[in-house]
């Protein structure tokens, strides 16, 4: 399985030619991604009652042009189904929307833990540049293997594609890591015993960690000559990346919005934290607004309490956004 650079990956022209436990672990994996990202497409639509915003459109079409079209691409690619340009031009478009879309999820959320507008502002600038410089060449070199097909081409794809999956995967446990950092930091700001509290926070972890093991995952497959699995397993990993995010979406919410009091009821536990369709109202993806130029001594404070449900806002004072 491990194909050296000069050669086209197995699969990539003509179908795949292997085993029949790969091909069937191909089918699940892709059939996985489909119903995830179809369930996740009506779950959106339930949960938000206002589509605008980056993350509702970063979470929208992530899934309806990111993991949909990426997952029947390759299907139709190593099936043999079809004209090869359709299964490649399905596949590449699918990749643009599902990857470097799952690091603008990412980031979308990302002021709710970071104050810091240098920080949000880096890695921006990091997406932007990652997507531009690692996308056009392997979109060029993808093309050009397929109906061009030199050694040097060919030694080029192979190089930029494992390069590229080790580079946005680096960037994703970049930005996980930044919320288990900024998450710990939380908890030792507002050092409350409450146990309720303290669980939200290790969920938290515990959710971002297994997003960054999913990665090595990917990566494990991808160096170790495995295309056909990685690709179609990619597609899974991150409909369940996406899945995750609306768990650590509310679970951020609450819990910086939140006293120790509060958190300990159980009211909201009723239903999967992704499933009931009150838990997110508004557009969540911008904090309120500081009316001064001051910066305030709480990071807490400029989170806007526009991003919670009316029945958890329920009882709420006007100090509930800041730290007791």
């Amino acid at each position: 399985m491990g194909d050296s650079l000069s050669h086209v990956p197995e699969g990539l022209i003509g179908g795949y030619h292997g085993g029949l436990a790969v091909r069937i672990l191909m089918v699940v994996f892709s059939s996985i991604a489909l119903y995830n990202a179809i369930e996740l497409i009506i779950l959106i639509f339930l949960v938000f009652n206002q589509y605008s915003g980056l993350y509702f459109w970063a979470m929208l079409l992530s899934n309806v042009l990111g993991v949909i079209p990426h997952a029947i691409g390759y299907l139709l690619e190593f099936f043999n189904k079809g004209p090869s340009w359709l299964a490649v031009t399905l596949s590449t478009i699918g990749f643009y929307f599902m990857v470097p879309g799952q690091s603008i999820v990412l980031y979308s959320r990302l002021h709710l833990v970071v104050q810091s507008r240098k920080v949000l502002h880096r890695i921006r600038l990091l997406i932007i540049f990652d997507t531009i410089i690692l996308l056009v060449p392997t979109t060029v070199l993808t093309y050009s293997t397929i109906y061009v097909r030199t050694e040097p081409i060919i030694r080029g794809y192979n190089v930029m594609e494992r390069m590229q999956v080790a580079w946005f995967c680096a960037q994703e446990m970049l930005i996980s890591s930044i919320y288990i950092w900024e998450t710990v930091n939380l908890l030792r700001m507002r050092p409350d015993k409450d146990p309720a509290r303290k669980k939200t926070m290790y969920e938290l972890i515990t959710i971002n960690v297994i997003i960054i093991l999913m990665d090595v995952a990917l990566l494990v497959l991808e160096y170790t000559g495995f295309y056909t699995l990685q690709t179609t397993l990619k597609a899974a990993v991150y409909s369940v990346k996406l899945k995750l995010e609306f768990a650590v979406l509310r679970k951020l919410v609450l819990l910086v919005n939140s006293r120790p009091s509060d958190t300990s009821s159980t009211e909201h536990e009723e239903y999967p934290n992704f499933v009931n369709p009150e838990q997110l109202t508004g557009d969540i993806t911008h904090a309120a607004p500081t009316r001064s130029r001051t910066r305030s001594r709480y990071p807490l404070s400029g989170i806007s309490m526009d991003s919670l449900d009316r029945s958890e806002r329920r009882g709420y004072s006007s100090e509930t956004t800041r730290p007791p």
